[in-house]
């Protein structure tokens, strides 16, 4: 079969051929020739609204791809009117769908070459979930229409959460899901963090500022573990980017605190990565004195040790038990800061 290359003066282009060479203008969906249906990120158009019981649909323009068929580049110049809804069930509640058509005589055999926007009523329920458009039609959902009973005061409200966003092949695509067949070094931004495809899973490359994630770390030790108490506190609280991990661990012993024996540990929120090389952190101690010291994270590991100088007077270091630097008690505090990378 042979090919025509778009464009080339004397060459005859099919709708079809039109449509698939167009395709390489939007992102792929992972299917050979395939695309991403949607509207462009920030632009207004084509949003579905209320006026009473009227819909309507502001002008704008859509990438409405179909399996087999290449990518329907749809604009519409002024706002559109599918109609007014269905009135409401008198006990049930009802999903409505707005949706994007596009009519193609060459492959729905309706007579028709056009596109337009179309209102479909769903089913009372229950538990009601829209519809889907029924027989042969390419088309792109723009929105939903929730309509209450009359029992439940026959308001309507409508969601455009189930219209698509589409880019150009590398943008980056704004979704609440990921991609479903991401390639290498797709990005997509769900809101709050922006993540990359790194061939495996989603790395995050970019987390929206905002509070860090407490953690409760579990504090042990070689011979028996010590306990916290009731009157004793024992926090930890990170902030994970990608694979890296900024955390801190704060341990304020009470009166309630035993102590149990031998080297002591604490969990870290995740696992570290085995990359051959041990991280060092920081760590300070509060009691009679003040103590500085570091934190240990060796490869692998899935806890760290704190190590302190063996005496006032020596400062080598090793690990932290409950005689050393000093014999822990009431009011004593520890505090660990560390930043490590991750095993994912």
């Amino acid at each position: 079969m042979p090919v025509d290359p778009w464009a080339i003066d004397g060459l005859n282009f099919t709708g079809l051929e039109t449509r698939n060479a167009e395709a390489l203008g939007v992102m792929a969906n992972g299917v050979a020739l395939g695309s991403q249906s949607g509207v462009r990120p920030g632009d207004p158009g084509l949003t579905v609204t209320l006026a009473g019981t009227t819909i309507n649909c502001s002008a704008g323009v859509a990438a409405v791809a179909w399996p087999g068929q290449g990518v329907y580049k749809v604009a519409f110049p002024s706002s559109v009117s599918p109609g007014t809804y269905t009135a409401p069930h008198a006990t049930l509640n009802r999903v409505d769908l707005v949706y994007l058509r596009v009519w193609d005589n060459s492959v729905d055999a309706s007579g028709l070459n056009k596109g337009d926007v179309v209102y479909l009523a769903g089913t009372a329920s229950a538990s009601p979930v829209a519809p889907t458009p029924a027989g042969t039609q390419i088309y792109m959902p723009l929105a939903t229409i929730s309509v209450q009973s009359v029992s439940n005061g026959s308001g309507a409200s409508v969601s455009t959460a189930v219209r698509p966003n589409t880019v150009a092949p590398g943008g980056i695509l704004p979704s609440a899901n990921a991609p479903s067949s991401p390639y290498t070094g797709q990005a997509y931004h769900n809101g709050t963090d922006l993540l990359v495809w790194n061939g495996t899973s989603w790395d995050t490359y970019l987390k929206a500022p905002g509070a860090w994630t407490p953690y409760t770390p579990v504090w042990t030790g070689s011979g028996t573990n010590p306990v916290v108490g009731a009157n004793g506190t024992l926090i930890g609280r990170y902030q994970k980017f990608g694979r890296t991990v900024l955390a801190h661990i704060n341990l304020t012993c009470g009166s309630n605190t035993t102590y149990g024996s031998g080297n002591y540990n604490w969990t870290i929120p995740f696992a570290a990565a085995s990359q051959g090389a041990s991280l060092i952190g920081s760590a300070m101690l509060l009691g009679t004195d003040r103590w500085p010291g570091e934190i240990n994270i060796s490869p692998g590991a899935t806890t760290l040790a704190a190590f302190f100088p063996l005496s006032p007077t020596n400062s080598r270091i090793d690990f932290m038990t409950p005689t050393r630097p000093e014999t822990l008690a009431t009011g004593a505090q520890l505090r660990i800061t560390f930043q490590y990378e991750s095993a994912t």
